[in-house]
């Protein structure tokens, strides 16, 4: 019984076990988004857009990136419900992006990476 008493107390809290934020997991998730993605200073767009200061902005408008009909269309902010939605399934979400990431399942994967990206800023220096 005693052994149930720590969920208890984190359900009756409204914390989820997975809720904790680990922003240098978070780096080590980030090596699967490299392929596509850049972020941090001197950050550029590739085949996708530059995540600095992802959260807080709305879909679609990183300048000099060329996004698909169905991003632009999307026209979300960026927090991190919208981010935990969409980086589950993508193509799911946004039918037609072009996105070819099949999606991060993990909830503490996702949260992680969560807190890498918010620990840039827009310029790609540190956030405060």
């Amino acid at each position: 019984m005693f052994r149930f008493v720590p969920m208890l107390i984190l359900a009756l809290a409204g914390a989820s076990p997975v809720a904790a934020q680990d922003a240098a997991a978070g780096k080590t998730i980030f090596n699967q988004c490299r392929a596509c993605h850049q972020v941090g200073e001197g950050a550029k767009n590739g085949v996708g857009p530059h995540l600095n200061g992802l959260f807080g902005r709305s879909s679609g408008s990183v300048e000099g990136y060329k996004y698909s009909e169905a991003n632009l269309k999307f026209a979300k902010a960026w927090d991190e419900a919208v981010f935990a939605t969409y980086i589950k399934d993508p193509k799911g979400v946004v039918p037609g992006t072009k996105m070819a990431y099949a999606g991060l399942k993990d909830d503490k994967a996702i949260a992680d990476l969560t807190a890498y990206l918010k620990s840039f800023g827009a310029d790609g220096k540190p956030a405060k």
